[in-house]
């Protein structure tokens, strides 16, 4: 496969982990085979082939990333290097004040009563 992009296609979970998306290949593998993967707005098998141009969308680790294929690459490469191959939409990750409270009990309280379910209830719920 050519590393520099300009001729052949590359199998997209190869492309995600060589742009540094996920931490591992496998990772990658097992996003396409849960279906968090998409290529110009369909699902795709990790064996789907990447060009230029595509539009690649990737749920992982609890945030979307959107990115635009620039530069078809089949090795991992360092991470300045690994921008370049890519021009990355996606929506800013959400900030810490945003995320909702878990609700946590001490191991061995035994099952929540209605006023304990009523009060983790009230923290799930968004502020007005």
């Amino acid at each position: 496969m050519d590393t520099e992009g300009t001729a052949g296609t590359v199998r997209v979970d190869s492309w995600i982990w060589s742009v540094r998306l996920t931490k591992s290949r496998s990772q990658a593998s097992t996003a396409c085979k849960a279906g968090h993967v998409r290529i110009n707005g369909t699902r795709v098998k990790a064996s789907q082939t990447v060009k230029p141009g595509d539009q690649v969308r990737l749920f992982h680790a609890g945030r979307e990333r959107i990115v635009v294929v620039t530069k078809v690459i089949a090795k991992r490469v360092g991470a300045p290097v690994a921008a370049e191959c890519y021009v990355d939409n996606s929506p800013p990750p959400p900030s810490k004040e945003f995320t909702a409270p878990v609700a946590v009990r001490a191991r061995g309280m035994g099952r929540p009563t209605k006023r304990d379910r009523r009060e983790m209830e009230k923290l799930q719920q968004p502020p007005h």
